[in-house]
């Protein structure tokens, strides 16, 4: 009973399994390595995506997964759009990628799709790069393009490939299928043939016999005329009644339509399948060129039914025939071995001294598919096939006396060839075969991770970094908030300490002051020797007193009031290459 298929959003067109817990498995492995990809991403970011955008837009990826099979050309555009948005759903779209360019199977279709997929990625993540913390637009289409390559194009060329493939095979399958049904039908057919000529060969027989016994019944109801009449009453009715059985048999063999004869030299008689009709035929094909020897162990067959003289006759004239065909003027050697309880003839030729033509090209096995048959209802076995030495030997064994009742009962059992794989064996190959799937999809899911981790560090390391931002010179009549923004450091008490006792005093109005970090060249040692090393700051600072410049800045509320410089003495440090 066929099958009706689906229309399962989580399945193909022609799928029959609704495919809901494979969808659910899916979109859990991919939801798993998405919150995985989500922390490189936010390095990138700097964390500028919050839960608001990554909880709409993960759903978003993982729903277009789930329904790809369905929809394979709009889930490709959407997740590449996603994707633009979402960095971190790059393995999602790596499967989703895969499984619509194996689904597409029209190629132009599949170009385009793929080509505006790879185009919306990079395009849309360099247009929200600012928004997303991604930095300038160049870096985030670096970003767009690194994934658009190693999650859209490269599944989506593999995909494509396999799709082709699994294409091909299927086509192929098909077109074994029908070659296997066409060669049964000619093996039916070859069989059904010799069945025919095997009635055509009963019926000259019987009827040859029939018509004797319709002779001689006439001549006996003549010769019972005048001095039987009862007798010659039963001689009658027994002519009309072998009428009659030679009528019927006309009419019954008459339903397999144009029955095979033999004429002219080669029509079946009753020396048929003996050793003089054998010597017959051997002598026949010398005529014609082939050297034949034939070898005879064992009494004459005339002793045997006609069935088994008719299939000795025909296994040795088909042999002969195919030996004119295909290897014409090979050696050929004929044995038939005869004992009391089977017959066996075999037939063998060397390799011809002259390759045939190609146009006579390889039989079609139908002779010997007949010739099966025709020893298979005696119950025998033929055996034919090509030599070591390169040529080809027949083998035909049959019993002396066969059983009809035998030999029509093995010939309806099915034949090994014909007979289907076992169910066990076809699940076993199934389950092995989506074994070998899961694991290779497995590895490919984690190259695709590799590459696609590989090309956002190096991306990363190339982006540009963020350039401080110009600072305004503390000027009076400054706030204080402009003047935090415009320094380093607003307030350092080393600085307060040394200059303490050393400071210019301060206006009546100042309520407070800062006194920010000193920066190293506002130290001025009292003795300076230029050396060519640039290690310690450009200059060899000696042992010794020196003054340190201060800068301060004082505040009337919220508002710098004045600005003082002033130095104070120091002691310098000597130089750590100088240490004892």
């Amino acid at each position: 009973m066929a099958t009706t298929p689906t229309r399962s959003p989580f399945t193909a067109p022609g799928e029959t399994r609704r495919g809901l817990w494979r969808a659910l498995g899916e979109v859990t492995g991919c939801g798993l390595m998405l919150l995985l990809a989500q922390q490189l991403v936010s390095e990138l970011s700097n964390g500028h995506f919050n839960l608001f955008q990554l909880v709409p837009l993960s759903c978003l990826a993982l729903g277009l997964l789930a329904v790809r099979r369905r929809w394979p050309t709009a889930a490709l555009l959407g997740m590449a759009a996603t994707m633009g948005l979402l960095p971190a759903a790059g393995m999602a779209a790596a499967v989703t990628a895969y499984t619509s360019a194996k689904l597409l199977a029209e190629p132009r279709q599949r170009s385009a799709v793929l080509l505006a997929s790879t185009a919306l990625t990079p395009l849309l993540c360099a247009a929200t790069a600012p928004a997303l913390g991604l930095g300038e637009r160049s870096f985030g289409l670096a970003i767009g393009g690194v994934l658009a390559t190693t999650t859209l194009v490269v599944p989506g060329l593999v995909g494509a490939s396999a799709g082709q493939q699994e294409r091909l095979l299927v086509a192929l399958r098909e077109r074994a299928a029908a070659a296997e049904a066409a060669r049964r039908l000619a093996d039916s057919e070859s069989r059904t043939h010799e069945r025919s000529r095997i009635a055509a060969e009963m019926h000259d027989l019987v009827g040859h016999r029939l018509s004797l016994i319709s002779l001689h019944t006439g001549g006996l109801e003549m010769a019972l005329q005048n001095e039987s009449p009862e007798l010659r009453d039963e001689a009658a009715l027994l002519r009309r009644v072998t009428r009659d059985a030679m009528r019927e048999l006309r009419e019954v063999l008459g339903v397999l339509g144009p029955l095979g004869r033999d004429t002219g030299t080669d029509a079946l008689t009753d020396t048929t399948g003996t050793r003089a009709d054998v010597e017959a035929l051997a002598e026949e094909s010398r005529h014609g060129g082939i050297p034949v020897e034939l070898t005879w162990d064992g009494p004459d067959l005339d002793v045997r039914t006609a069935q088994v003289r008719r299939a000795v006759h025909r296994v040795v004239r088909e042999s002969l025939t195919n030996v004119h065909r295909y290897a014409t003027g090979a050696h050929v050697t004929i044995a038939v071995t005869h004992t009391d309880t089977r017959v066996e003839v075999v037939v063998r030729n060397g390799h011809p001294p002259v390759t045939p033509e190609a146009t006579t090209g390889l039989g079609t096995g139908r002779g010997l598919v007949g010739l099966r048959e025709r020893v298979s209802l005696l119950g025998g076995t033929l055996d034919a096939g090509p030599t070591p030495v390169g040529g080809y030997s027949l083998t035909a064994r049959m019993p002396a006396n066969p059983d009809p009742a035998a030999a029509l009962a093995g010939t309806d059992a099915p034949s090994a060839e014909s007979s289907p794989a076992p169910r066990a064996g076809r699940a076993v190959a199934g389950v092995q075969r989506r074994v070998v799937a899961s694991l290779t999809g497995l590895l490919g899911l984690v190259g695709v991770g590799v590459m696609m981790l590989l090309g956002l560090m190096l991306i990363s390391e190339f982006r540009p970094q963020e350039a401080y931002p110009d600072r305004e010179e503390p000027r009076i009549g400054m706030s204080r908030a402009q003047f935090e923004q415009s320094v380093f450091s607003s307030d350092d008490e080393g600085v307060r300490a040394a200059a303490t006792g050393h400071e210019p005093p301060r206006r009546d109005s100042v309520t407070h002051c800062r006194y920010p970090e000193v920066p190293y060249d506002d130290f001025v040692p009292l003795h300076r020797k230029p050396i060519a090393s640039d290690d310690y700051y450009d200059s060899d600072l000696t042992d010794g007193p020196g003054h340190l410049r201060i800068t301060r800045y004082c505040f009337r509320g919220d508002t710098l009031a004045t600005i003082d410089s002033f130095t104070v003495p120091v002691v310098s440090q000597t130089p750590p290459w100088e240490t004892p």
